[in-house]
Order: C-alpha cells, then sequence, then structure tokens
C-alpha cells in the first residue's frame, strides 16, 4: 500500500479549528445548531442524530496505553505534537489533530448534552407519552457521553475512594444565562448521574431507526450498560445486562472470525467487513473524524509512535497464551510490512472525505464497533469472575474462543491456572502478558487472578487500537513503561506511569482550565 503521510499532512491542516471559545460553560452549553426548531417528534429525532459525538477517544487512549512504544530505528516521525504528547503521558497543548485531542473529544462530547437536554426540554413542554422513544435516546446519549468524557479525563472508578475523587459536570438543562459556572463534582456523583440517565432510557428505547447499528437500539443500550456498571464494580447488573444483550444463545451474535480473517487485508475490505451493520455482533457504529485508521494500518504514518514488533511479540499478536501459540490458534490475522513499524488488526478504516477537491482538503475518518458482542461476553464474563462465579466466566471465555480460535479451542481451567501460573509478571525489559494487579479491592490468586489475567490477555487482543486498553490499565492499576525499541528490542526505558500516577487523568483542556474549571491535580516536578 502507497504512503498516505501527504494526505494526512493536508487533512490536518485542512480542518478549520472552529471550537476556541472564552469560557467552559461555553463549552457545555453551546446549542448544536442555534437555527434548530422544533415541532414535532421526527423533529426531535432528527435534532438527535447530533447526539453521537464525531469524537472518539481511541487514538489518544492508544497513545497513552502499552499497546505504543517509541521506535527509534529509520528516524520514524511522529504524525504531530498532539501524537507525541500522549505518547509521552504529558498534558497535551495540542488542538488541530481532527477531532483526537482532549479538547475536541471535551467540547464534541459536551455538544452531545447541550442537543440531548435541547430535546428533553422541548418534550417537557409536549404530551411526552408521545415522544418515549425520543426521551430514552437522549438520555441514553447523554449518560454515553458523560461515561466517554470520564473515561478520558476521570480516574476509574473506585468503591473506596470515588467520592474523593474528581468528576466531571452532568449538565441537565440547557443554559439560559451566559456565564453559568459548572462544578466537577465527585467522581461518585458523576456515576450517580449516569446510571440514573441508562435506568431512566432503557425501557423507552427503540428499535425503530433506518439505522439501526448507528443509533442506541436495546441491545447497544444494554451492552453499554454491562461495561458502564462493569467499571461501577456491580456485578450483578453487569451481567443482567449483558446478558440481555447477548440473549440466551450468545453463539449467534458472535463475529465469523474465520470468514473475516480470510478476506483480503488490501484496500479497506477488512475494515468495511469488521463495522458492516448487518455483522451481528456489530450492537453500535461509531463514525469519528480520526486519524488512527492511517496510525494503526498498513501506512508510514507515525510510525515512531506505534504497536511494534516488541510489543507484538511478546504481549498481543504474536504472544502465546493457555490456547497455545497465537500463529495457530486465532482467526485474527494481523498486519505486516517489513518496510513500516506497526503489526496492526485491519479493523479500523482510513477514510477521506473531500471538503475541497480543488485544494484537495477532508476530512479523516474512521468507523468503530463501539458495542459489539464479544466484547460484551468479555464484560460478563470479568463480572463472573470478579464474583468467584469461576464455571460462569470460563463458559463465556470458551464461548468467544469458539469462534475466535482456529479450531474452536476450549480451555480448562486447570490450563488457564497452569498457564498464567508458571510465568512471571511483566517487566519492561523482560515482558509477558501477565501484568501485576493493584486494586483496592483483593483478588483470590488461586483462580480468580489466572482467569482475570486471561480475560485481560483476550479483552487486549479483541479490543487493539480501539482504545478500551487504556482503561483496562486504569481499572486494574497496572504498571506501565515508556519504552525506546532499536531492532524490535529494548534499548531504554524512560518513563513510568505507576498505579496512583494522577497523570491516568488526562488533562482538561488548557481554556477551559483558564475559565475557571478545576483542573486535575499533577506532581509538581
Amino acid at each position: 500500500m502507497k504512503s498516505i503521510k501527504k494526505y494526512i499532512g493536508v487533512s490536518i491542516v485542512g480542518i478549520a479549528f472552529t471550537c476556541i471559545v472564552s469560557s467552559c460553560d461555553k463549552y457545555l452549553d453551546t446549542l448544536p445548531d442555534n437555527r434548530t426548531e422544533l415541532h414535532n417528534a421526527s423533529d426531535v429525532s432528527k435534532l438527535l442524530v447530533s447526539a453521537y459525538s464525531t469524537s472518539y477517544p481511541a487514538y489518544l487512549a492508544e497513545m497513552e496505553s502499552d499497546n505504543t512504544d517509541d521506535n527509534i530505528d529509520d528516524n520514524w516521525t511522529a504524525v504531530d505534537r498532539f501524537q507525541r504528547q500522549a505518547y509521552e503521558w504529558d498534558d497535551i497543548t495540542e488542538t488541530t489533530s481532527d477531532d483526537d485531542t482532549p479538547q475536541k473529544l471535551w467540547s464534541n462530547y459536551y455538544m452531545v448534552f447541550s442537543t440531548a437536554n435541547t430535546a428533553l426540554e422541548f418534550i417537557n413542554t409536549q404530551d411526552t407519552t408521545q415522544y418515549e422513544p425520543q426521551i430514552g435516546e437522549a438520555l441514553i446519549t447523554r449518560a454515553y457521553a458523560g461515561f466517554m468524557l470520564s473515561t478520558v479525563f476521570c480516574n476509574a472508578y473506585d468503591a473506596t475512594t470515588a467520592s474523593a475523587q474528581l468528576g466531571l459536570p452532568y449538565p441537565t438543562k440547557t443554559e439560559t444565562s451566559p456565564g453559568s459556572k459548572y462544578e466537577r463534582g465527585t467522581l461518585d456523583q458523576l456515576y450517580q448521574k449516569i446510571a440514573a440517565d441508562i435506568e431512566k432510557a432503557i425501557p423507552l428505547i427503540s428499535d425503530n431507526y433506518d439505522q439501526p447499528k448507528y443509533h442506541f437500539t436495546r441491545t447497544a443500550a444494554y451492552a453499554f450498560a454491562a461495561r458502564f456498571y462493569l467499571y461501577y464494580q456491580k456485578y450483578d447488573k453487569a451481567i443482567a445486562y449483558a446478558t440481555k444483550a447477548l440473549g440466551s444463545n450468545p453463539d449467534n451474535k458472535l463475529r465469523d472470525w474465520a470468514a473475516w480473517d480470510a478476506l483480503t487485508e488490501n484496500d479497506q475490505i477488512r475494515p468495511n467487513a469488521y463495522t458492516a451493520s448487518n455483522v451481528a455482533s456489530n450492537f453500535l457504529l461509531i463514525t469519528a473524524n480520526t486519524v488512527i485508521g492511517a496510525v494503526c494500518g498498513p501506512y508510514e504514518v507515525g510510525c515512531k509512535y506505534t504497536h511494534g514488533v516488541a510489543v507484538a511479540r511478546s504481549e498481543t499478536l504474536m504472544s502465546n497464551g493457555p490456547w497455545g501459540s497465537s500463529s495457530s490458534a486465532f482467526n485474527y490475522g494481523y498486519f505486516y510490512n517489513p518496510s513500516l513499524a506497526q503489526y496492526c488488526v485491519r479493523k479500523l478504516g482510513y477514510y477521506f472525505e473531500y471538503t475541497d477537491h480543488t485544494d484537495n482538503v477532508g476530512i479523516v475518518h474512521s468507523t468503530f464497533s463501539a458495542f459489539n458482542a464479544e466484547e460484551t461476553l468479555l464484560c460478563r464474563a470479568e463480572a463472573y469472575a470478579l464474583q468467584q462465579k469461576y464455571t460462569l466466566a470460563l463458559n463465556d471465555i470458551n464461548a468467544i474462543l469458539s469462534k475466535f480460535s482456529v479450531g474452536g479451542i476450549s480451555l480448562s481451567m486447570a490450563g488457564i491456572q497452569n498457564f498464567y501460573g508458571s510465568i512471571n509478571y511483566y517487566t519492561p525489559t523482560s515482558p509477558t502478558v501477565k501484568k501485576q494487579f493493584h486494586t483496592s479491592f483483593a483478588i483470590e490468586s488461586t483462580t480468580e487472578e489466572p482467569l482475570l489475567q486471561c480475560i485481560m490477555h483476550l479483552r487486549r487482543l479483541l479490543t487493539l487500537h480501539e482504545g478500551l486498553r487504556w482503561q483496562d490499565i486504569k481499572r486494574y492499576g497496572m504498571v506501565i513503561y515508556r519504552r525506546q525499541i532499536t531492532n524490535g528490542v529494548v534499548t531504554a526505558v524512560t518513563d513510568t506511569l505507576s498505579a496512583n500516577d494522577p497523570r491516568r487523568a488526562i488533562q482538561l483542556p488548557q481554556d477551559v482550565i483558564a475559565a475557571g474549571m478545576q483542573e486535575n491535580p499533577r506532581i509538581t516536578k
């Protein structure tokens, strides 16, 4: 495949940055379209199309996570300052990298709040019984926006500390008084508000959409609730909602990995198939403006900070597991070109939409399977393991492997225990797939920890390039490192992100802080 570096450069320069404002209240309250006029349920439904953000934090999260190393071979370069700042765990000042930056994430997800609140306020002036599907969609998109913001700008939820951790504003009405100030509150308060909206929304949600996979249907809402309650450490609810999403026979919703793996790696064939709306596994698809399809694809873009051979060989795509060697185990072929640094899975497309053919500028975007059957099943498996319902957790692991592995490998509890018990914990210079957990809750060492190690291993493989690994690192207090790689070998360790490092909560945009919003704490160097 040819290099697309020149297109990346053109697209980043060509996207006008229109979200710089003077105060944080404007981030929270700007109307999606100040010309919007609502008269009926159809108008509200059209408005709620805007309640799905054009930002998605996968690129940011992948750069922050342990899926990325610093490849110093061949004078590779970063895409831009944003990629370098994200990789180095710096407070990010870059604002022009498509919709991937914290500033764009903040403004676009708070635009969702404004859209949802505009819809709800109009509905409250009408006969609300005629607007139940619209109420459900407004509430669930508002909850999802709050949840996604929390995974970026907050620490992971922990029941023992959440009442003392910073949350985020959760507006429930549109602003009518300029200059209003918002308090962040606590993380516990934020999660309570998200939970309340989820519970109100789900009974009202409809499946009646022209393109249902791009909306919160009931199944997508159940999957969202399952992940949210897993993170909220309410495992009974996570299990119940995952079961509703998956149905009585999850096998019917799992991806046909063998058929997908048989597709050509060229062009956008595999990415198109991975995010196809007719794939039963895909519960919610989200299209976002992002360069991740290039950075995590087979292109000469951003090769300095990427998922390369060192991490692929010892921790991800080429790592061994209780299922055996990756080369014989998975219907999950990866792409590697010796002239590039990336080891990638062709799941994320790189799509360039021209806004001006004359000047050759436009918008880069990708489509994400934001919720799918495999990840939901792993949420349930994890919740079972944390409740020490080990057989049920193992059953869910094996359900995934029945499609994900070659020949339908089935693991035993003893096999999982033996594999993870026989390897050392990861160190940056002697890496393994087993990272030590640092949690406030106790984890039983004989069965529970090996099961959780297996689930984290599978989650890392199945969600590679999609950003969820960063959330798992935060949730389990995994210590990660910044490593320089030369010819596939670790030649230096330049930084460490400890379990309690405040950089795990990404810093708020600088102009939001300047306008008075409380910033995330940092250790003064």
